[in-house]
């Protein structure tokens, strides 16, 4: 969703030669292949095919793959994205070889360095030399932490970019089996899915809130597999769905109409604030905060029960009962759909200035 638009915005330049590669760091294909058709992407002029591992096994095995690649292409620049382990490790063999790194999405910050992706973006934005900022904080945490600000370039939220562009695709794969009214769950963090017995608080708490609002929770594969191991199974409650993974679009258009979202997922935090639709965020801390000053988000933490009554809250004052309507306007700036363009003139002007 961060690459689709950059690499289409890129492509509107003469001259500018792009290899997209693919680390397979997220390789489930209902998580990955239908990603690249519904984006609308080129299939990857590599893919590294790495798997899953721990992080440092994961990281590790980038790094070996992604150097011959380096050394193969002998790209001018790499553009990275996000926060995952794919990110660190292709910046930490770009600055070995001396290859100039741009990120996009920097400076984002939950200051939480128990937090895996944390160092990711910490390290991520030390070594690169090109930071791409979706919003003010982001700006202003590079600047806290010495990076030298004409470095930074603030260009809005690439995500919303693929969000603006499909949302009228979107609209016609919403699931005909789904009723309204609905929330719409997410998690896949291990310091939420791991903790068993959390999880299965939570499960408890989604089930005797379907009675009233049907649930439905698209599966993340390391959260389908902590829930066999408590036995869950597909069945917890009738009204609570426990889905596959979900396409883009259908996720989206889920997104668009549910009464409320829950997650731990920093990406829907950003477009459930373009939609405004409610988001319940169940973390202790995050690094988008604007989506609580200028969004529709809330942080609620891991307390299950405080989730329950903030989502009864949200049911008392009224739900999103009907499909239908345009988004709410996004008071985010620079959240506009124009990120990537943004992004690629700043590219294309360092690479001939």
């Amino acid at each position: 969703m961060k690459a689709a638009p950059v690499l289409r915005a890129l492509g509107a330049y003469e001259g500018v030669q792009q290899s997209l590669v693919h680390t397979g760091q997220h390789y489930d294909s209902a998580m990955s292949d239908v990603f690249f058709h519904q984006l609308e992407m080129p299939d990857p002029d590599v893919n590294l095919g790495v798997g899953s591992g721990t992080h440092a096994q994961q990281t590790a095995a980038i790094m070996q793959a992604f150097e011959l690649v380096l050394q193969e292409r002998r790209p001018n620049l790499v553009l990275v994205y996000g926060d995952v382990n794919s990110t660190l490790a292709a910046a930490l063999v770009c600055a070995k070889k001396a290859v100039p790194v741009a990120h996009v999405e920097a400076g984002l910050r939950s200051h939480d360095r128990t937090m895996p992706e944390e160092i990711n973006r910490l390290l991520t934005d030390q070594l690169s030399d090109l930071l791409f900022t979706p919003s003010a904080d982001g700006d202003e945490n590079l600047i806290r932490e010495g990076i030298d600000p004409g470095k930074i370039h603030r260009v809005g939220n690439v995500m919303i970019d693929s969000l603006v562009r499909l949302l009228p695709t979107a609209e016609q794969n919403f699931p005909s089996d789904v009723t309204l009214p609905y929330a719409l769950v997410t998690l896949h963090r291990p310091s939420n899915v791991d903790d068993l017995p959390w999880l299965k608080a939570l499960l408890e708490v989604l089930a005797e809130m379907s009675s009233e609002l049907g649930i439905v929770f698209p599966l993340h594969p390391r959260t389908r597999e902590r829930l066999n191991e408590l036995g869950f199974g597909n069945t917890v409650h009738s009204r609570l769905r426990l889905a596959d993974p979900l396409p883009y679009l259908e996720f989206i258009a889920l997104q668009r109409h549910a009464a409320v979202v829950i997650t731990d997922s920093g990406g829907i935090q950003e477009e459930t604030t373009f939609l405004g639709v409610p988001c319940l965020t169940v973390r202790e801390n995050m690094e988008r905060p604007i989506t609580v000053t200028l969004g529709t988000n809330q942080l609620i933490g891991r307390d299950v029960q405080k989730l329950r009554f903030a989502a009864a809250k949200l049911t008392h004052h009224g739900l999103r009962a009907a499909r239908g309507g345009q988004p709410s306007p996004c008071r985010v700036p620079l959240w506009d759909g124009h990120a990537a363009k943004r992004i690629a003139q700043v590219l294309v002007r360092w690479a001939t200035g």
